[in-house]
């Protein structure tokens, strides 16, 4: 009989080669050695931040690696956009201790990406045994998956984890020729409010650029950490991401970024990143250094949609939260996490919550669905089971 797969810690994205991590994280940017290297690298993603990196390391037969899940020690709840404040809360106050925990996500990144990479089932599934081990060993409150693909739901669930469901809004690119052609879905009310939306800050601004590739000099990223450094601070205190980080993606993934740039009198004075994947166009930062009505929604979200189009994409994720995106056309979707609780106490508790709140969460989206401005009222409104289903 065949060698049983063994698993490994590591703790450093950089001592798995670029062509091995690759080779199984198929082409989702967040997924990718460039991307986590980077958090890790530029000093974002550290011990020193409260991301200490974990990641398990599942090998093969051959000594080739078979699978790999991205993990982090956690000293906080910050920067992975699935709420668990108040379950940290109540541990604590019944005696536990719920810091350290064990995060895979992608730092500071609330976009459904892969977390289990990898293809083989037998990796896929000691990959997340291990993970479970890791925690029941050291003595950790719990462990966390966020943002999961339809794949990675599978796996987590097989192993009992715990399921939440929370809502995002992104636009589905139904085979528009462009902007004017996806906006000829609305009433025509609805249309002339987004058109004045859309020329009101287009006038207020010399022009816009999209800068991809060779185009992403570091002045621009001088510039866009200016941008980046003002939405941080007032939204949370202070930025996750460093000034080296932004020069690290200039450096390893140029082909896979949008930066949008406002230009006026000859400066930029404001901008939104944004990354690619070859099925979808992922909205991440944003800032401005002057208050320009309407730019935020240019920038973050029409100019994302004339993007898609032009790169003929499928959808846009334009980021965590944001009711107001629904009026912009973009729709409610599900995202899914996966939670492992050792303790029987813990796990009972936190089991009851979420099946209280599931529903909650499915009504909501269906509030959410009865609100978007298009003309057709058979829109795909999500369902607490993860699938789709028209009203």
């Amino acid at each position: 009989m065949a060698k049983r797969q063994q698993v490994r810690m590591v703790e450093a994205a950089n001592v798995i080669s670029a062509a091995d991590w690759d080779r199984l994280a198929g082409g989702n940017p967040f997924a990718s050695h460039a991307f986590i290297t980077a958090v890790e690298d530029s000093g974002s993603a550290t011990a020193r931040t409260g991301w200490r990196p974990l990641h398990l390391v599942a090998d093969g037969v051959d000594g080739g690696v078979d699978g790999i899940l991205p993990g982090w020690l956690k000293a906080h709840s910050q920067g992975e956009y699935v709420f668990d404040h108040g379950w940290a809360d109540a541990w604590e106050r019944a005696g536990g201790q719920y810091y350290p925990k064990l995060q895979h996500s992608t730092p500071f990144t609330p976009a459904t990406a892969p977390k289990i990479l990898g293809t083989d089932p037998e990796a896929r599934a000691r990959l997340v045994a291990a993970s479970a081990a890791v925690t029941r060993d050291n003595g950790l409150s719990s462990a966390h998956a966020t943002f999961l693909t339809p794949a990675d739901i599978d796996n987590f669930t097989a192993a009992n984890w715990l399921i939440r469901h929370d809502i995002q809004f992104h636009w589905e690119n139904r085979g528009y020729a462009g902007f004017d052609d996806f906006l000829g879905t609305f009433p025509s009310r609805k249309r002339k409010v987004l058109r004045r939306e859309r020329s009101t800050a287009l006038a207020a601004v010399d022009k816009v650029e999209w800068l991809t590739g060779d185009d992403l000099t570091e002045d621009a990223w001088d510039d866009f950490w200016i941008f980046y450094q003002d939405t941080g601070s007032r939204k949370w205190g202070r930025p996750y991401l460093t000034r080296a980080f932004f020069s690290m993606i200039g450096e390893r993934m140029a082909d896979r970024i949008m930066l949008v740039m406002a230009v006026k009198d000859g400066r930029r004075i404001a901008g939104a990143l944004n990354f690619i994947s070859d099925t979808c166009l992922y909205g991440r930062q944003w800032g401005t250094i002057e208050n320009i009505p309407f730019l935020h929604f240019e920038l973050c979200y029409h100019q994302a949609i004339d993007i898609a189009c032009h790169l003929k994409l499928t959808r846009v994720e334009a980021g965590a939260q944001g009711e107001h995106k629904l009026a912009r056309g973009y729709r409610p979707a599900l995202t899914t996490s996966a939670h492992y609780l050792p303790d029987p106490r813990f796990h009972a508790a936190i089991a009851d919550f979420l099946v209280r709140e599931r529903p909650v969460i499915a009504r909501h989206a269906e509030t959410l669905s009865a609100e978007l401005p298009f003309r057709d009222a058979a829109e795909t409104i999500p369902s607490p089971t993860g699938e789709f289903r028209h009203r």
